[in-house]
């Protein structure tokens, strides 16, 4: 049994901890919002009062936080806390430098990081099913894998720390562009009075299908948006992409065009929406029941 601190027991967090916790672990949970951590105890975890609490005795703590700015408040909070040798599995979407940034932090504090972010969205957090792409140096990677087994069906070492999130990155542009056409399509079958579950079905069995058709079609159908991922964050992720793709000198024609548009959802005040909500805005373009 190992203690985990695990700090962030939102939409993903939750079911990553409460995972570990079937799995044998203690594991001590703080967040911003106390239902979270109460959801943790019933589990079978513990409750901490604070960070510094959470993290005091933990031999390994995994941060599942919104932002960039989110990881670097809570680097200053517990770096400063934790026993040298400490494994810090950050499995939260930031900037592949912010990541980099952080690495070499905890390397000051003789703390191991690997920065893991996930994709899968909330049923693949709570199937334990997640894909997760790791970024770091070989043996932390290999410390941290036992506890990513338990979260993740697909967890594999993509490089150097900083690695993890710019796989992200290009996982969050193709997700946004695969919605952004399935709600086109949706839209496209719906206008010519096609039976869109019919056709959903036979889209999957070929070259179109997707995890993204499988799992977003029918609530993108029936108009159900709760989100799993919220616009906010995608919108979020996707200024990390446009961001490092102008960095690095890479043209993304389409990706801008598909950060344009979830800017423009945001900005109606859909954010707190599934991303699958980009369905409304083809509606609205093209005069068919605008929100």
């Amino acid at each position: 049994m190992t203690t985990i601190a695990f700090i962030g027991l939102g939409i993903m967090g939750g079911p990553m901890a409460a995972h570990l916790v079937a799995a044998g672990h203690d594991v001590v949970g703080h967040n911003l919002s106390r239902p979270a951590v109460d959801r943790l105890v019933a589990a079978g975890g513990r409750a901490a009062t604070d960070t510094a609490d959470a993290v005091r005795d933990a031999e390994v703590v995994i941060t599942m936080v919104p932002d960039s700015p989110d990881v670097e408040a809570l680097v200053a909070e517990v770096y400063p806390n934790v026993k040298p040798g400490t494994l810090h599995i950050d499995c939260s979407t930031i900037r592949p430098d912010v990541a980099r940034r952080v690495a070499a932090a905890g390397a000051e504090h003789g703390v191991r990081v690997v920065d893991a972010p996930v994709s899968g969205g909330e049923a693949g957090a709570v199937e334990g099913t997640l894909s997760i792409m790791v970024g770091g140096d070989a043996a932390d990677v290999e410390a941290a894998r036992p506890y990513l087994d338990v979260v993740g069906g697909t967890v594999v070492h993509v490089g150097p720390a900083g690695a993890g999130q710019t796989v992200k990155a290009a996982n969050q542009l193709i997700v946004a562009g695969n919605i952004q056409l399935v709600a086109e399509a949706l839209v496209f079958l719906e206008a010519h009075g096609v039976d869109t579950g019919a056709a959903v079905e036979v889209l999957a069995g070929g070259l179109a299908g997707s995890t993204v058709l499988d799992r977003k079609a029918a609530g993108m159908r029936a108009r159900t948006f709760a989100p799993g991922f919220r616009i906010d964050l995608h919108h979020k992720d996707l200024g990390i992409v446009t961001a490092a793709a102008r960095e690095a000198g890479v043209a993304i024609p389409l990706g801008a065009h598909v950060a344009q548009l979830v800017a423009s959802l945001r900005a109606q005040g859909h954010g707190g929406l599934d991303h699958s909500a980009l369905l409304l805005q083809v509606e609205s373009l093209s005069g068919r029941n605008p929100s």
